[in-house]
C-alpha cells in the first residue's frame, strides 16, 4: 500500500472515531439529562405529598378546635383564633426560599386580587356570585408544620395556613355572623367554610377546602375536596 493510501485510511479512521466519540458523548448527555429529569420529577412528586399531608394536618388541627368553640360567631369575627399562630399575619420566608405573604394570600382568597376594597368584596362576579353574601375568608391558623409537634417528630419544610368563612349560601347578607336569624329561620345556621393551604419546596402548594355542619352532638362534614391549581 502506498504512502498516501495509508494516509487516507488514518484519516477516515479519524473521522470515525471522533463520530463514534461524539455519539458517545451525546448519549452520556442524555442519559445524565434524563436521570436529572427523572430525580426532579421524583423530588417534586415527594414534595407536592408532603405539602398536602401538611395541609391535611393544619385541617385537622383547625377541625378540632372550632368544635369546641361554643359560638362561632366568635370564629367568623376574629375572637377567637387558633393555637397555632407564628405571629402577626404579614410577609414570611420559608425554610425553602419559598415567599408567602398572609395578607395578599387572604386577599387573593377574598377577591381574587393582592388588595380587596370594600366594593370588590361584595361584588358579584363568576367566582363569588353571592353579592353581599360572599364570604369573607378569616386568617385562623397558620406556622410551619414542624411547629404542631412541640416534641419535635415531624420532619417537614412545609408551612400552613387555614383560614375559615361563613357557609355562602345563606341569604342574611351578614358574612361576619353565623346564620343570622332575628327574622326567621336560616338553613346556614351552624355551617362554616374552612380552607386549609399548605406551602412547601420548588413552589409546592396544596389545599383542602371543607364545609361542616355542627349539630346537637357533633360536628358532620358536608364537602371535603382538594383545590388544584
Amino acid at each position: 500500500m502506498t504512502a498516501h493510501g495509508i494516509l487516507a485510511e488514518r484519516g477516515i479512521a479519524l473521522v470515525v472515531v471522533l463520530l463514534v466519540t461524539t455519539l458517545l458523548s451525546a448519549l452520556g448527555l442524555a442519559l445524565t439529562m434524563m436521570t436529572s429529569t427523572e430525580r426532579s420529577i421524583a423530588a417534586g412528586y415527594a414534595w407536592s405529598a408532603e405539602t398536602y399531608y401538611a395541609a391535611e394536618a393544619g385541617l385537622e388541627r383547625t377541625l378540632k378546635e372550632v368544635s369546641v368553640v361554643a359560638d362561632w360567631n366568635d370564629v367568623l369575627g376574629g375572637l377567637a383564633q387558633s393555637t397555632f399562630v407564628d405571629g402577626s399575619p404579614g410577609p414570611r420566608t420559608l425554610g425553602t426560599g419559598v415567599q408567602v405573604d398572609l395578607r395578599s394570600e387572604t386577599d387573593l382568597l377574598n377577591c381574587r386580587h393582592l388588595s380587596c376594597t370594600a366594593d370588590d368584596m361584595t361584588a358579584s362576579t363568576n367566582e363569588r356570585p353571592w353579592g353581599a353574601n360572599n364570604p369573607v375568608w378569616r386568617l385562623y391558623a397558620h406556622g410551619p408544620i414542624a411547629a404542631l409537634d412541640t416534641s419535635g417528630s415531624i420532619d417537614s419544610r412545609a408551612y400552613v395556613a387555614v383560614w375559615i368563612s361563613d357557609d355562602p349560601l345563606e341569604s342574611d347578607g351578614l358574612p361576619l355572623i353565623d346564620g343570622d336569624e332575628t327574622t326567621g329561620l336560616n338553613a346556614g345556621k351552624g355551617v362554616l367554610q374552612i380552607r386549609a393551604q399548605a406551602y412547601g419546596p420548588a413552589n409546592a402548594k396544596q389545599a383542602i377546602e371543607v364545609t361542616i355542619r355542627r349539630t346537637a352532638s357533633r360536628i358532620r362534614m358536608l364537602s371535603w375536596r382538594e383545590i388544584r391549581r
